[in-house]
């Protein structure tokens, strides 16, 4: 048997996580393959919100089996607090969670290396989340780089020692005003790198996941960030440093392409962004701050405010076809309640001529959006429980969509808790 994934269509924050919460009772391993804690997958259930940065979203599923890929790059120090923040709802993770060998490690200086840099860029910074994820992939392809199966031999300090000798030097290099205290950032570090090697199991993923497909077992591939972040198609330099795209899945968990069976494609009824980088269909008016308090748009790993505008089907019908998705699910939907006339950009004026696909750049002094307008809805649809109770509208708004994109929306979200999902 082989996997599905879900992916984002977006820059990010399309509630996946939620979506994955919702699917996990129908597979039996859910599996990251790429980013790190520069993730924020949300989840609420039971009048409890949680946020997850690393650990797979199916973690609260007691039968589920949880794996972070090869193509992850994992903070101890972030870990061992997300897996803290397990223990007060019992879960065993010593059983339930997994961890790839080829998993590379994200360095205390890691951290101030990607501080360092975005400060050097000062106007220019392409709003990264500091979290070091850019510095260790960075080192994963010079090969320079530390993986969770090194900490199984006893030589790994001096291979830490050696690299982060060498990230001081790069440090020196941006000449940056940036102060830090490296002795108390790696007390923290060895210790969580501690708690890790004795709660957690470490096995060699590729081999599990081939194991589980010939035993039949049913895997999620579960995505991190957005397509329009993808390191090679997403909006560069405005991206992250891994393919968040499908194809991202098969170096990211050791998984053969023609093993994917069912992508499914999450985005939101609008769009957002955080950070720097183009946007087509930004909103600067009374209607992007409606979306953004509504929405509560704020990022689930930053805490910055999200950018806010209209849903840009252009840039989806691009993510769609780059993965291959068979499936769409519409978030949000809720949001855009009492907005009378909604928006949906259907093509771009680039450069003097009228395309509809993604261009090479974004850039607004070369791009002018077009759009196609709809009736919005005032109905409050977030106690809807069946298709069949949403307005006419927005039933409307979603038939054009999948007919623009040429695949079925499965499902449509009418708010944040697991309750709040309404299958087609």
């Amino acid at each position: 048997m082989g996997l599905d994934l879900l992916l984002g269509l977006q820059w990010g924050d399309e509630g996946k996580g939620k979506i994955v919460d919702v699917l996990t009772k129908n597979y039996d391993i859910i599996a990251r393959f790429q980013g790190g804690p520069n993730a924020g997958h949300t989840l609420k259930f039971d009048g409890i919100k949680h946020v997850l940065h690393t650990i797979p979203s199916g973690i609260f599923h007691p039968n589920a089996q949880n794996l972070v890929g090869n193509g992850v790059v994992i903070d101890p120090v972030i870990f061992q607090q997300e897996l803290e923040n397990l223990d007060k709802f019992e879960i065993d993770y010593s059983k339930s969670l997994l961890i790839s060998r080829k998993a590379h490690l994200i360095l205390p200086t890691h951290r101030l290396l990607d501080a360092a840099s975005e400060k050097a860029k000062g106007n220019k910074k392409i709003g990264s989340t500091l979290k070091g994820i850019g510095p260790t992939y960075m080192d994963k392809t010079g090969r320079n780089g530390i993986r969770i199966g090194d900490l199984e031999f006893p030589d790994w300090k001096s291979k830490y020692r050696e690299l982060a000798n060498k990230h001081e030097e790069l440090i020196s290099f941006y000449q940056v005003d940036l102060t830090y205290d490296l002795h108390a950032l790696e007390s923290d570090f060895f210790a969580a790198v501690d708690f890790i090697v004795d709660k957690l199991r470490f096995v060699d993923s590729e081999s599990v996941l081939a194991d589980a497909q010939s035993d039949q077992k049913k895997i999620l591939g579960e995505g991190a960030q957005g397509s329009l972040l993808d390191i090679d198609f997403g909006t560069y330099p405005f991206v992250t440093s891994s393919n968040t795209t499908a194809a991202g899945a098969c170096t990211g968990l050791g998984v053969a392409p023609n093993k994917i069976k069912d992508v499914f494609g999450i985005f939101k009824a609008y769009t957002t962004r955080v950070g720097s980088g183009p946007f087509p269909t930004e909103l600067f008016d009374e209607v992007g701050e409606k979306i953004a308090k509504v929405g509560h748009e704020f990022g689930a790993t930053t805490g910055r405010p999200r950018r806010c505008g209209w849903l840009d089907l252009v840039a989806l019908k691009y993510t769609v076809q780059i993965n291959g998705v068979t499936q769409l699910m519409m978030m949000k939907g809720d949001v855009l309640s009492g907005i009378d006339t909604l928006k949906i950009c259907t093509q771009y004026e680039y450069r003097g001529e009228l395309i509809s696909h993604l261009p090479f750049s974004l850039d607004e002094e070369f791009i002018n959006p077009k759009y196609i307008e709809m009736a919005g809805w005032t109905e409050d649809i977030t106690n809807c429980t069946s298709y069949n109770e949403l307005p006419s509208q927005l039933k409307e708004y979603v038939t054009f969509i999948e007919n623009f994109l040429e695949t079925p929306v499965r499902l449509v979200s009418v708010g944040p808790d697991r309750k709040q999902t309404i299958f087609r």
